[in-house]
């Protein structure tokens, strides 16, 4: 396999770039289409859906099943719904998730952090390879991935680190590298949770039940081994503990099933619906396991599942934001990078010290 070509070295010179520091971290989320077109989510939906970690079907049957049927006819539909999302600065995760990096390079710069906080998708733009060749030409000499899913699952977090793998494989000098794998109990992202809904709470009045809604995977995956559900339910555990709320309060479910198969359970619609229809005229919705705002928050959720509790019967129904740019969420992100980053030189005097380095090894280049 052919390596993909360095970025311009010289020997004796000083490594790095143009950058203060050789320290990076990438935030990673999920990815999003260009537009909300039909022609956009063909070419998303071929990515990600062929990825073997999301949907664990034999290849050349899935191949099939995708090419001949899925693509054909989802991404008409699936625009539709992006259209009722979209703003004028593109699609929420994309916004969303471009904030939160220049938010936690702020975060990190105030403690004391001399890094580089960049963003990568790992379906569309910008790329996870991309990014990471960007970083290196700007000097960059240790990264540390940094998924933006609180629980980890195989179709996920897994994902972003087969597609660093894949770079790394094309990659002849490669940096030092450093994952985050969850943050599903983390004192200070249950901490924000829990402030979001008290501040909702004090605006808009609570609800009779709280219903904390995750990303739903095929049940198969639970019995094959992958923590997601059980991380799902320590999230929800402990978010409703930090509430002070009582069992009968708070309810865990999954949202956005594909296909026919058996996902994990309770699904979120149904349960809105059987609440309503069980005489419960007010719920309060948060999406705990995604970090942003984004189609299946705000058009699922906020929509959907909206529409279906009161047409069942509710009378009132409050969606809770996902962190987004909450500084009590950008505060817990900004710790926990912190803590995965220690033993790397993230001093500002390390950065002081490459400066003078670049700076001698440029004057020696233009003394030969």
């Amino acid at each position: 396999m052919p390596f993909s070509p360095e970025p311009t070295h010289r020997h004796g010179a000083a490594p790095g770039g143009p950058l203060a520091t050789d320290v990076a971290v990438l935030l990673c989320n999920l990815g999003t289409p260009d537009a909300p077109t039909a022609p956009a989510l063909r070419r998303y939906l071929a990515q990600f859906l062929a990825d073997p970690r999301v949907v664990e079907i034999p290849r050349l049957a899935w191949a099939l099943i995708l090419h001949g049927i899925i693509l054909r006819v989802r991404p008409a539909k699936s625009a539709a719904k992006y259209a009722t999302v979209w703003t004028a600065e593109g699609s929420p995760l994309k916004v969303w998730t471009e904030k939160q990096a220049k938010l936690l390079q702020g975060q990190l710069g105030e403690r004391g952090l001399c890094v580089r906080v960049a963003h990568a998708m790992r379906y569309g733009q910008p790329s996870i390879g991309q990014t990471l060749d960007a970083l290196k030409r700007e000097g960059v000499r240790r990264v540390l991935v940094l998924p933006a899913y609180p629980q980890y699952s195989g179709a996920t977090t897994a994902s972003v680190i087969d597609d660093v793998s894949r770079w790394a494989l094309k990659t002849r000098h490669l940096p030092e590298l450093r994952f985050v794998n969850r943050y599903h109990d983390d004192p200070t992202y249950i901490a924000a949770l829990a402030k979001t809904v008290r501040e909702h709470w004090q605006r808009d009045g609570r609800a009779e039940k709280l219903v904390m809604s995750f990303h739903g995977m095929p049940e198969r995956t639970l019995h094959l081994g992958d923590p997601y559900h059980c991380e799902c339910l320590k999230t929800g555990r402990l978010l409703a503990e930090a509430l002070s709320l009582r069992d009968g309060e708070w309810l865990v479910t999954f949202q956005s099933r594909f296909g026919k198969a058996k996902w994990l359970q309770p699904y979120t619609e149904p349960s809105l619906v059987k609440l309503a229809q069980g005489g419960v005229k007010s719920v309060d919705v948060i999406c705990p396991g995604f970090s942003a705002d984004c189609l299946e928050t705000l058009e699922e959720i906020n929509q959907e599942a909206r529409e279906a509790f009161l047409h069942a019967g509710g009378q009132r129904f409050g969606y809770i934001p996902c962190l987004n740019d909450h500084p009590a969420g950008m505060r817990a992100l900004a710790q926990l990078a912190e803590r995965h980053l220690q033993g790397w030189p993230t001093d500002p005097a390390h950065g002081d010290t490459l400066a003078a380095q670049r700076a001698r090894a440029l004057a020696a280049g233009a003394r030969e």
